[in-house]
């Protein structure tokens, strides 16, 4: 069977205040144009379809029109809920939809429950996992310490249990949203960290012959059986050089895998830039940029007057400036952003009860910090929820 695996979309998602829907709708055409002209037989969508749980009426026109124009085509499409997504306004219509082919996967109950579908070679199971926040699923998996290993360890248990019970030779197929181990973040990802830990291992997809993974945007490779498609599109500079694309996989007969990478139109290049103004107006190895986005990090040891109307007249898209002035090492400001260049919340809060208080938080105050900050957030899951 041969399944097209994407995910991400964010639909209605603008880049740093440019509006990025006629990208996503050329998206739409290259996924639809892919699906019919390679003969995909399944598409697997891992999550966040869109970019917030109350999506503008243009993203979901949008959404609208890709679900008819795949129902369409008659190629099964399932889909998940990520983080990022309303799962219960993503689900509604569900029942109805499922009858045009379209396979909406919004309920963590339904882990276990498969869409079954059959091919020269028998049924493929594919199992839709949608993004587990451990603070309002841990009662459904009866997990004794929410965290985003547990309750995807328990979801994954459901699954093999299921797939045991089913018809030897039957191949599977899990889409989950989630951070793996192993796994290249950038910019563009929501926080999903619950009790300072936030990637699960590989191994607990183990059991299944292929994983369809969202959550991430650079597509990437965690095993042969374990990937990222990573999103269509850019959505923040750390992805500049990323190459945008989606897995085309055929799953062999006796569940084997190969991929292979389907590039995304590129709506406009990338660019970050860094140097003195004078530097980046002046280099003319820099001519190639001048048409992308660029993100420009001036070094200047005094801001320059009207940089950013100076640069766009060189680079007409910049979108966003920066200052990282060059400075001695004994800088206080320097010093203290090395001080925080890679800490955590958690470990910048014990940083600060250590200067208040002259010595560190023990062990019970450590787990105070720690709940305090998975209430916040799991506050914050229950609000986007609400919404």
């Amino acid at each position: 069977m041969r399944l097209l695996h994407t995910s991400d979309w964010h639909l209605g998602r603008a880049f740093h205040r440019v509006p990025m829907l006629d990208a996503q709708a050329a998206f739409v055409d290259h996924l639809v144009a892919t699906v019919r002209e390679r003969e995909v037989e399944a598409v697997v969508v891992a999550g966040d379809v869109y970019d917030r749980a109350v999506p503008p009426l243009s993203a979901i026109e949008l959404f609208d029109t890709a679900l008819h124009r795949l129902a369409a085509l008659g190629v099964p499409t399932i889909m998940i809920s990520g983080n990022h997504d309303s799962a219960r306004r993503l689900g509604v219509g569900a029942g109805l939809i499922e009858q045009a082919g379209i396979h909406l996967r919004t309920d963590p109950a339904a882990c276990g429950t498969p869409v079954v579908l059959r091919d020269a070679h028998g049924d493929v199971a594919f199992y839709g996992l949608p993004y587990l926040e451990p603070a309002l699923v841990k009662d459904e998996f009866a997990v004794d310490r929410p965290g985003h290993e547990a309750v995807l360890a328990a979801a994954m248990d459901r699954v093999r249990a299921d797939l045991a019970a089913r018809a030897p030779g039957t191949r599977s197929v899990v889409l989950a949203h989630a951070f793996v181990t192993g796994g290249r973040g950038s910019d563009s990802e929501r926080d999903i960290t619950v009790g300072g830990v936030a990637a699960v291992p590989a191994a607990v997809f183990d059991g299944v012959d292929y994983a369809a993974l969202g959550h991430l945007h650079g597509c990437q490779t965690i095993t042969d059986r374990v990937r990222y498609s990573g999103s269509p599109l850019p959505y923040s500079f750390s992805e500049a050089d990323h190459r945008k694309s989606m897995w085309l996989v055929d799953l062999g007969a006796d569940g084997s895998v190969t991929a292979e990478r389907v590039d995304c139109p590129v709506p406009r290049p990338l660019a970050r830039l860094r140097g003195t103004l004078d530097d980046l107006l002046a280099d003319p190895a820099l001519t190639v940029h001048e048409d992308a986005w660029v993100e420009a990090t001036l070094t200047d040891p005094v801001r320059p007057a009207d940089p950013m109307a100076r640069l766009s007249e060189r680079f007409p898209h910049t979108l966003s400036l920066l200052f990282d002035p060059d400075r001695t090492p004994d800088d206080p400001s320097v010093t203290y952003a090395r001080r925080l260049a890679g800490r955590s919340d958690q470990q910048i809060a014990e940083d600060f009860v250590t200067h208040v208080r002259g010595a560190g938080p023990d062990r019970h105050e450590q787990t105070v910090l720690r709940d305090a900050f998975d209430a916040v957030r799991a506050d914050d899951a229950v609000r986007e929820v609400a919404r």
